[in-house]
């Protein structure tokens, strides 16, 4: 029982001497320049990345137009060829009425 017991107050002492010493390390001028490095990496990185999405946005929405306008060329074709069927359909129906 007592090897537990010194076991577990080792753990707590190593525990708040690690803990001690992380936080010493990471208030020091040295990590604090890391993290000022580590950030603005990860802000240029950001840049980088909206510069992207905003091109990947243009050019959906670019195809989106072209989409768009060939859609109704295509449908405005369709349109005229059924007016053009039914023109001839109707000069057919006269032409056998004579």
């Amino acid at each position: 029982m007592n090897i537990l017991k010194f076991k577990n107050l080792a753990l707590f002492a190593g525990g708040v001497l690690f803990g001690t010493a992380g936080i010493k390390i990471l208030c020091s001028k040295d990590v604090k320049k890391v993290y000022v490095e580590g950030t603005a990496a990860v802000l240029r990185a950001k840049d980088c990345v909206m510069k992207t999405v905003e091109s990947v946005q243009e050019n959906a929405e670019d195809i989106l137009a072209e989409a768009k306008q060939v859609n109704e060329k295509r449908a405005a074709e369709e349109e005229a060829a059924v007016q053009e069927d039914a023109v001839a359909d109707d000069a057919d129906s006269e032409t056998e009425e004579v």
